[in-house]
């Protein structure tokens, strides 16, 4: 998983770059999480550009992001969502409680 921070915009972008099942999803949490309180963000945004499966751990890691940014005041956010996460995310509803969104970054903030 790659991360950058964005200072202009305190926005944390998680770009996960492996499958997401249980074995992935204690790493993952756990990097996310020290991110996300090292920074303390607006927003954190989880790119799934280059996810190429995921089950329903991947649902339990979002859903736990979701509320431990919600604690800090920030806002979640899902983006490039392939067709297999799509479909799981449609079945599982969360995309009622997270949106999805189009990343638009200014290119000259920090990267993590």
């Amino acid at each position: 998983m790659e991360s950058n921070f964005y200072e202009k915009d305190k926005l944390l972008v998680f770009k996960i770059t492996n499958e997401i099942d249980d074995c992935s999803v204690q790493k993952i949490r756990g990097r996310a999480d020290y991110e996300i309180e090292r920074y303390m963000p607006k927003r954190v945004v989880f790119d799934f550009d280059s996810v190429t499966f995921m089950d329903s751990a991947g649902i339990g890691l979002i859903i736990g992001r979701y509320k431990f940014a919600n604690m800090i005041g920030a806002k979640l956010e899902v983006t490039n969502l392939t067709q297999s996460v799509k479909k799981i995310f449609d079945m599982s509803g969360i995309l009622k409680l997270i949106p999805v969104t189009d990343l638009t970054i200014d290119k000259r903030s920090t990267k993590v």
